[in-house]
């Protein structure tokens, strides 16, 4: 078996990589129109990308045909791209350059000229022999020869594309940020890659009459690996623009996408152009071989690429690891609200199987009545249960129980014929719903192997309540995110576009619709933590007046106007635990003034948890009125000193 010539090799490797670069270019397009179409710029770059995609498709379609007139028909067509490249090319940079707040109308006629030009270039190269003319084949490979318009269409080609870097120079030098300026500066290296990409294909037809078949495609080889990998640090660089996502986001999306996409796509063609083209391959037929090798390829290397994986984030996250590891198990341990009723009622047929009774069910809050969330056994004994039971007393009896660490017999309480336990929260210990299971006699007598089981069961079940509970929380943050796609329509315009007249900002806490949990937040931390050093509050005026007496310290000073505000809720006259005017000015006091828990607030006010928590809402929501009040009284003067003009005579 002779080895293969030099020309051979390379005629295959142009085919490898001009089919490479087919897959490239497309497999940008998609991405770019589907993650980023709003975008003036990653229009511009889907254009420049789909006619180079043509170019080289044809180029690849052209190593099968064996015919002349076959051979004419796909080298004219081939035109359907070469012929648009340069107008493509410069309106991708006037794109650019219109970012940076460059506008011109010369550049914006020249772009529709352009693709005029083209437009009767392709026409001229489909219908007339005026830019290329008749076939010609050279060393077995076909191209057409040049027609007498040929020279003025190639110096358009270069006058264009020289005129679409120049306006890339130009968007670098009006660049301001030196994120801005470093991505422009790798456009500037890689932006020349389309254009000399497809320029040899337009030369093909006078080149092949003076140099060699080698020489040309060698010529091509080089352009074509230039384009390979100029086409993804372009593309790379478009992934930016006008998105508001983080560039880590970004980042991960696009290299992943080149990896399980166009890489293995790339693997695939390789194999198809490299197993030899003969009948028999180790006693087996061609196609079955290609077909092991083609399946095998993409199984394994979508194994490879996972197990890569972490060692990309690592590359991609150098900075943000341990949050990024947060984010993306986030999936996996977020559990929908069915998952956690299930949790919930397998604990509780474990539970009931344990002790060995008939029924059992699990009540909690929904909405201001308490209900059955889950039950085990016939629903009728849940429901005859909560129909008997007063629900005030019920609670003040449950909350009781359970003072110590661990389980006893006495911390069982006997309600309606059930033996009732409270579920707890881990954080602060509130009464999150309540357990009970059939009782099987006046007070219960399990063994100390059989409480130590209860305890963890009864552990498992408040943690899928208070997990049922954060969750609600997660998901109403994410539902907030949705604001996102209105940022990200604004940073997608040009800077130019926008408004540059003065809207009004309110930016003063007191205007936005989360005064009450703002407050609520500050006073979780009054006494320290990020909460009140960060929060939005210490740009109220009030704060800032109070800064000179409060050591210029920001969240000394909001820890003071808070105070104020609880002292201003206090009544007249002698102070008392249960009387209703002191219900609010007493939950401030204890809760984050003394920081009592909650346990010992219920018991020294006599109220139940669950109306503690509805009036300490109450509460909250006062201590943001009478903040905003202060608020409007310290704001107040600023206005007052406006005269009116028409007071003076």
């Amino acid at each position: 078996m002779t080895p293969p010539s030099a020309a051979a090799i390379l005629d295959l490797g142009n085919v490898i990589l001009a089919s490479a670069n087919v897959i490239i270019s497309f497999s940008l397009f998609v991405y770019i129109i589907t993650h980023n179409y709003r975008s003036a710029v990653a229009q511009a770059f889907c254009a420049l990308m789909a006619f180079v995609s043509i170019v080289y498709l044809v180029d690849v379609s052209l190593a099968g045909v064996h015919t002349p007139v076959a051979a004419s028909m796909w080298l004219r067509a081939q035109w359907a791209g070469i012929a648009f490249v340069p107008a493509a090319y410069f309106h991708f940079s006037d794109a650019l350059l219109r970012t940076t707040g460059s506008t011109s109308r010369a550049r914006r006629v020249w772009v529709i000229a352009s693709y005029l030009i083209g437009a009767i270039a392709l026409a001229l190269v489909l219908s007339t022999d005026l830019i290329v003319c008749g076939l010609s084949a050279k060393d077995g490979i076909f191209h057409l020869l040049p027609g007498p318009l040929f020279w003025a269409f190639a110096t358009y080609y270069v006058l264009t594309s020289f005129g679409g870097w120049i306006n890339i120079s130009r968007g670098r030098a009006r660049c301001l940020t030196t994120a801005s300026r470093r991505r422009m500066s790798y456009l500037m290296l890689a932006f020349v890659a389309p254009s000399i990409g497809v320029f040899p294909y337009l030369l093909v037809p006078t080149a092949a009459l003076h140099l060699s078949f080698t020489f040309i495609a060698l010529l091509t080889l080089v352009g074509n690996i230039g384009m390979a990998l100029m086409t993804v640090v372009i593309g790379y660089i478009v992934a930016y623009q006008g998105v508001l996502l983080p560039d880590r986001v970004v980042k991960h999306r696009l290299i992943h996408f080149l990896l399980r996409g166009p890489l293995v796509a790339i693997l695939v063609i390789v194999l198809q152009l490299v197993i030899p083209n003969v009948e028999q391959i180790f006693g087996l037929p061609r196609d079955t071989i290609l077909t092991v090798t083609v399946a095998g390829t993409i199984v394994v290397s979508q194994v490879l690429i996972n197990l890569a994986k972490p060692a990309l984030d690592r590359v991609i996250y150098r900075q943000d690891r341990a949050e990024v590891t947060w984010i993306q198990t986030l999936e996996e341990r977020l559990l929908t609200s069915s998952d956690l009723e299930q949790i919930l009622e397998n604990t509780l047929i474990a539970l009931c199987d344990l002790l060995r009774v008939p029924s059992g069910f699990v009540v909690t809050m929904q909405g201001a009545r308490l209900s059955v969330r889950v039950f085990c056994g016939p629903r009728e004994a849940a429901d005859d249960f909560m129909a008997h039971v007063y629900v005030p007393d019920l609670i003040e009896q449950v909350s009781k129980s359970r003072q110590g660490e661990f389980f006893t017999n006495k911390d069982f309480v006997l309600a309606d014929g059930h033996w009732l336990l409270p579920l707890r929260s881990r954080r602060d210990e509130a009464v999150l719903g309540i357990l009970g299971i059939r009782a099987q006699g006046a007070a219960p007598d399990f063994s100390d192997k059989d409480l130590e089981a209860v305890y963890e069961l009864v552990q498992r079940a408040e943690s899928a309540l208070e997990d049922t509970s954060l969750q609600q929380q997660v998901f109403a943050m994410l539902q907030g995110l949705s604001e996102l796609d209105e940022l990200q329509a604004f940073r997608s315009m040009p800077g130019y576009l926008r408004s540059s007249s003065p809207q009004r900002l309110d930016s003063n806490p007191i205007h936005s619709g989360d005064l009450s949990d703002l407050v609520k937040e500050a006073l979780g931390q009054l006494w320290g933590g990020p909460r009140l050093s960060q929060s939005p509050l210490l740009r109220l005026r009030v704060v800032q007046d109070q800064l000179p007496a409060s050591d210029n310290v920001p969240t000394k000073a909001l820890r003071v106007v808070l105070q104020d505000a609880i002292a201003r809720l206090k009544p007249a006259g002698e102070r008392s635990m249960t009387a209703s005017a002191w219900v609010v000015y007493n939950i401030l006091e204890l809760k984050y003034l003394q920081r009592l828990r909650i346990r010992d607030i219920v018991r020294r006010l006599a109220m139940s948890e669950s109306d503690y928590y509805r009036k300490q809402r109450i509460a909250i929501e006062q201590v943001a009125e009478t903040v905003a009040h202060m608020e409007r009284a310290a704001t107040q003067p600023a206005s007052d000193d406006q005269v009116d003009p028409s007071s003076n005579g």
